[in-house]
């Protein structure tokens, strides 16, 4: 009797456990995991630049590229009408959404400038340092006018 009452108090913990979670494959769920990646890449690069981590050409050269290219993939998950449920985004996202696609565009501009700067050959990091710190300005820009902290 005490094994099925702990299996079933198990079982009750872990359906617990997963109802709080956010829908991976909801848009919320769905931009939250590109965001993640987005900065871990974006800081593998800058820790590379900055002398954190040990600096390496070929993957400094596919971080950037895998930036430039997740960097056009968040915005769609944004439906027209605001979410439900726990949103780190602002309500002004979906009321102001000129401004928020005008800087979803200067974060990919930089993320591409960012690509090109790395066709340079031979690379050198520190020519690197200010196209990186435009692709983290612009993340910043967009969070300070429409995330909720």
């Amino acid at each position: 009797m005490k094994a099925r009452n702990l299996v079933l108090a198990a079982f009750a913990c872990l359906t617990l456990a997963a109802c709080g979670g956010v829908d991976p494959d909801s848009p919320m769920g769905q931009r939250q995991a590109i965001f993640k990646q987005m900065l871990k890449t974006s800081e593998d690069l800058g820790g590379m630049l900055r002398g954190r981590v040990p600096f390496n050409e070929q993957r400094l050269v596919e971080g950037a590229a895998e930036l430039d290219r997740i960097s056009r993939t968040p915005w769609q998950h944004f439906p027209q009408v605001k979410d439900e449920g726990d949103t780190r985004a602002k309500d002004e996202v979906w009321q102001r959404q000129a401004r928020f696609q005008e800087l979803a565009r200067e974060t990919e501009a930089a993320t591409a400038a960012l690509v090109a700067a790395t066709t340079a050959t031979p690379l050198n990091s520190t020519e690197l340092v200010a196209p990186m710190q435009r692709v983290e300005d612009s993340c910043k820009a967009c969070h300070e006018e429409f995330r909720a902290y």
